[in-house]
């Protein structure tokens, strides 16, 4: 058998390369930075967007203003699921973000939870500025999306300043839930879908009424994406009735 001379006049070595390129897109990942409270609810989307043949996810769960500096600062990714509309807006005005890909998929709501085997009675928002809730446990309420609408939601019912000085500050809300949990605190703001996974905290009310914040998890494909068309695909997936039926399962409610 006459040996190839040259690369592209060879039958046998194109569809060796030929494999090769179809490996190297099955491998790629989609890196998703997305925030702390999504953690369970995309790792089993995540299952089941690579069982219909979606690239492998790459997932960084954080509070979505700690994610946002990271993409500020530089960190590669494609995607950026947030718990709020603020972090969006601040990395669209930088030119960060793929604008016409961004979509508002989900919304939640807050909680006030206590240890499991706290016998506190903590039935209103009055109650928190009791003298038996000490500390009360939210994400960074200066930065963090759950503790920013849990402060909104408690200066708009008037009891910020008499909740203040009790304020244990966690890195993200699943920090605050794990204070609650491990009862370093008396109390803790959640989102609702957190403490559905809580073993050892439970509800003491839902936050309700007008002055409950509106909640909304916008996601956006990211200006530097290497992979732009799987990252508007995964989006695309996301927004299908079977998906939005695995978000229900986990708590949040969809748009």
């Amino acid at each position: 058998m006459r040996s190839c001379v040259h690369l592209l006049k060879c039958p046998v070595l194109l569809l060796a390369l030929s494999a090769l390129v179809t490996l190297s897109i099955s491998a790629a990942e989609l890196r998703v930075h997305a925030a702390a409270s999504l953690s369970d609810v995309l790792r089993e989307i995540g299952n089941a967007w690579q069982t219909q043949g979606g690239a492998a996810l790459s997932l960084n769960f954080g509070g979505s203003s700690l994610l946002a500096r990271q993409i500020e600062e530089g960190a590669p990714g494609d995607l950026f699921f947030s718990a709020d509309e603020a972090k969006l807006d601040a990395l669209d005005r930088k030119g960060l973000v793929v604008r016409e890909s961004r979509r508002v998929i989900l919304s939640n709501a807050l909680v006030v939870i206590v240890p499991m085997k706290s016998r506190a009675s903590v039935k209103s928002v009055a109650d928190l500025a009791a003298p038996g809730i000490a500390r009360i446990a939210l994400a960074e309420p200066s930065t963090v999306p759950a503790g920013i609408y849990a402060r909104q939601w408690l200066e708009r019912v008037g009891a910020w300043s008499n909740v203040a000085a009790k304020v244990v500050a966690t890195e993200n809300v699943r920090g605050a839930l794990l204070a609650v949990e491990g009862g370093n605190v008396d109390a803790g703001i959640v989102y609702a879908t957190d403490a559905r996974i809580a073993k050892g905290a439970r509800v003491a009310f839902m936050v309700g009424g007008p002055g409950a914040p509106s909640i909304s998890y916008p996601i956006t494909v990211l200006a530097e994406s290497k992979s732009r068309a799987e990252a508007h695909r995964f989006i695309a997936f996301l927004e299908k009735p079977e998906v939005k039926t695995i978000f229900v399962k986990h708590g949040f409610v969809v748009k």
